[in-house]
């Protein structure tokens, strides 16, 4: 009797339920992306010595992606366009007062979205100009005094943990809706889709739009990095004789 009930049950969630196309690919490549050069960021950092090279890599790929993600918010898919899940405060109040519906990032969920990113590119942003005093000093350390970049190296460890309790809150807040809501926020990022009680599939992102994004991306990191500040070894004079 129970084995009829639950199959019954299950039949009626299947009628209940839409199975739509939630996450497009660029935006779960640079999510997963992110995850994985942040965490190398931190590690290194924490490590150093001969591992700032790497973290200084890191911190190129998150300007890259950081980038992308700007512009991939404006032309991306439906649900990964900052005008679709940045909320307005009637949403949140909502969300607070369990009215709203929706698919996507949820109004908190979006408002933790939009600090961390923003977070990020303070962080990845002061690292360019940031020294340790050691054998390391960031891609753009060039182009300001000692005292500046101090500054901006003292204000690069300050945000490093203010990211890690937002992010301690991010991954506490994901196991909740998991284990609590039985809403899974892991699994649509993975796989793309997402069943849902109504809704739409997302409407794909222009693949110009993709194009320019992914060429802005390269363009920041090349800025970043400080490749154009190189500067070639002044030429030898054609008219300058040998002294001997």
């Amino acid at each position: 009797m129970k084995h009829q009930q639950s199959i019954a049950s299950a039949h009626q969630k299947s009628r209940t339920l839409t199975r739509i196309r939630l996450w497009d690919l660029p935006t779960r490549i640079f999510h997963w992306s992110l995850v994985l050069s942040v965490l190398v960021a931190f590690v290194t950092a924490k490590v150093g010595g001969d591992w700032m090279t790497l973290h200084g890599k890191a911190g190129l790929t998150i300007v890259g992606l950081l980038a992308f993600r700007l512009i991939w918010g404006v032309v991306g898919s439906t649900h990964a366009r900052f005008l679709n899940f940045v909320p307005s405060p009637a949403k949140v109040r909502a969300y607070l007062k369990g009215q709203w519906q929706g698919v996507g990032h949820n109004p908190l969920g979006a408002l933790a979205v939009l600090v961390l990113l923003g977070l990020l590119a303070a962080q990845a942003v002061t690292g360019l100009f940031a020294n340790d005093d050691i054998a390391f000093n960031g891609p753009l350390f060039t182009l300001v005094d000692k005292d500046q970049s101090d500054r901006l190296t003292g204000l690069h460890h300050q945000l490093s943990n203010i990211l890690l309790a937002l992010m301690a809150l991010h991954v506490v807040a994901i196991i909740f809706h998991v284990w609590f809501k039985k809403n899974n926020l892991v699994k649509p990022m993975v796989t793309g889709w997402k069943e849902v009680r109504s809704g739409e599939s997302a409407a794909k992102g222009s693949v110009p739009g993709l194009i320019a994004a992914l060429l802005i991306a390269l363009a920041a990191v090349y800025g970043a990095s400080g490749a154009a500040l190189t500067q070639a070894p002044p030429a030898t004079p054609a008219n300058r004789t040998s002294a001997w």
